[in-house]
């Protein structure tokens, strides 16, 4: 999942066009902007951890009809992004939103315009699903485009926010202060938060594949001072500082991430039957 670097929404462009020679190597997306990332991680690997009735269970349907507002920050070219809301509504091939009792409408970001352009042309839910060009971690850029978004619902914040394999991009691209303001920012911004934190050992293995190509290390990788369990590390810091609590663990995929689901203190939704 593509990650951010510190350059503007403006200058994105041009960021990604000095890295084109590169992309093609795996280790050659030091923001994790891979052209091809579900053939090495498929979604499906995720999706049969997660329940088909979460959103349903996590927002039951009142007298008023509102659509679940979803944010996926990393998006990459929209694989996961249709996945998931193929899984959470449970929608058959050939069927589409309209065939649905519940609507699901998520906004999917990418540092990568180019990947961005790839998902808007291949999405087959394109008036469910929304792919913009964003640098998350450009305040002025994120508050427009993502404020234009939910001002088009009245909404000020998601209702859930999906994060998956993108907190060591942000992590390594911005230090160990750059993660905790991109959490800081997710949990102000959601209600409920689902993260997939990469293992430390992926730090490694990133920073090994840059130095292995000749390339100059990540910025931040040596002084980072959040390390070891970085799923745990996750947690510490949206419980005990941006105020959010553990919800649940649906377990591990293939390739050793967890997936957590966390919820903001003020939501007050039972959700007992993931505690069952």
């Amino acid at each position: 999942m593509a990650a951010s670097t510190k350059q503007s929404v403006g200058g994105a462009e041009e960021a990604v066009a000095e890295q084109e020679p590169r992309v093609l190597e795996p280790g050659a997306a030091p923001f994790g902007n891979f052209p091809h990332y579900s053939r090495f991680h498929p979604p499906e690997q995720r999706l049969r951890l997660l329940p088909p009735e979460l959103l349903c269970r996590l927002f039951p349907q009142g007298p008023e009809t509102k659509p679940i507002l979803g944010l996926d920050v990393g998006c990459n070219s929209g694989d996961l992004s249709v996945a998931l809301y193929k899984h959470f509504l449970s929608l058959r091939d050939g069927e589409n939103w309209a065939d649905v009792s519940r609507e699901l409408r998520l906004l999917c970001c990418d540092i990568d315009p180019v990947l961005v352009e790839r998902a808007e042309k291949e999405c087959p839910f394109p008036d469910a699903l929304t792919f913009i060009t964003l640098d998350f971690m450009n305040q002025r850029s994120r508050k427009a485009l993502l404020s234009s978004f939910l001002n088009q619902f009245g909404r000020s914040a998601f209702d859930i926010g999906f994060c998956m394999s993108i907190t060591m991009w942000i992590h390594l691209n911005h230090g160990d202060h750059g993660l905790w303001e991109f959490l800081a920012h997710l949990s102000s911004l959601c209600c409920y938060l689902l993260v997939e934190p990469q293992p430390w050992k992926c730090y490694r293995a990133a920073a090994r594949r840059l130095r292995k190509l000749g390339l100059h290390d990540f910025d931040h990788f040596q002084s980072l001072a959040i390390r070891g369990d970085m799923a745990s590390q996750i947690v510490k810091i949206l419980t005990q500082d941006h105020g959010m609590e553990l919800v649940c663990c649906f377990g591990n995929t293939s390739w050793d991430r967890s997936l957590l689901l966390f919820r903001a203190r003020q939501t007050q939704r039972l959700i007992q039957f993931l505690n069952h």
